[in-house]
């Protein structure tokens, strides 16, 4: 099926150069563009995202594997390459690829646009000052499981298009609006304009998950996973809440997301 695709062979070619560059956040600001690896993100890309999609690079086997891929990428006219093992692992974040990279345009939406779709589908998710990729990423994950509206990014936070974020995603940067490079101080501005209610995830809040009315539009602010939120924020939302644990002194900052969006989406049926 690949027979008739393009070899790229060498490691040190320009082109495995400019693709291994989008591993700094420099030249992802500069190229607008960043790395989409692993064949289930690739695919949710091809699937949802295609129109951001430019190239797509599998060596033989993997084009074998996940012949969908290849029929997705040619079907959105996006530009297939085959490579070699050496060539993709050149390329890839990871020390173990598994045989498909992708380079895609940065999909993210300004925060007005993302909020949007919060009046139909009742929550957000706004990460102030979130540093870590793993826990980034899996919050983003975790607001597309539960039906979020939208994740918004603050400028503080980590880049959503680190390859660890987007790989902690696992494709989930396709599904929904995700915002970025907003100050927070404006972000909590516009959910307020948006008419959502703004729920701090604090460990010292003085209400319960439990007792939390997530009956009506509101965000999730999450804080730094060091820091926490700071006294000017915590200000500034119309709640605290905090999630009831028994033995532990506290959970990490995506545990306790995927509490709350659980709590969210349960809300959200009910009513």
């Amino acid at each position: 099926m690949t027979a008739d695709l393009p070899l790229l062979d060498n490691p040190r070619s320009e082109r495995v150069r400019q693709v291994t560059a989008l591993g700094r956040r420099a030249v992802r600001r500069r190229t607008g563009r960043f790395l989409v690896e692993g064949p289930q993100a690739v695919r949710e890309l091809l699937v949802h995202a295609c129109d951001h999609a430019e190239s797509v690079y599998l060596t033989a086997e993997a084009a074998d594997r996940h012949a969908d891929l290849v029929e997705e990428a040619a079907a959105g006219r996006v530009r297939l390459q085959h490579c070699t093992p050496q060539v993709l692992a050149a390329m890839a974040d990871t020390p173990h690829p598994q045989g498909v990279v992708a380079v895609a345009r940065e999909v993210g939406v300004d925060a007005a646009r993302a909020l949007e779709a919060a009046g139909r589908s009742g929550y957000v998710v706004l990460l102030a000052n979130v540093r870590d990729p793993g826990n980034a990423g899996t919050v983003i994950r975790g607001a597309d499981a539960f039906g979020a509206a939208a994740v918004l990014v603050s400028d503080a936070s980590v880049d959503v298009y680190n390859p660890k974020v987007v790989r902690s995603t696992v494709g989930a940067l396709f599904h929904l609006p995700v915002s970025t490079g907003t100050p927070l101080p404006d972000l909590l501005r516009l959910c307020k304009e948006a008419g959502l209610r703004l729920l701090a995830a604090d460990g010292t809040g003085q209400t319960m998950l439990p007792d939390a009315d997530l009956s009506t539009p509101h965000a999730w602010v999450l804080g730094n996973e060091a820091q926490g939120l700071g006294e000017d924020v915590l200000r500034a939302c119309d709640q605290a809440v905090a999630v009831p644990i028994v033995r532990v002194e506290s959970l990490n900052l995506a545990m306790a997301a995927t509490v709350c969006l659980h709590a969210s989406a349960a809300a959200r049926r009910s009513a």
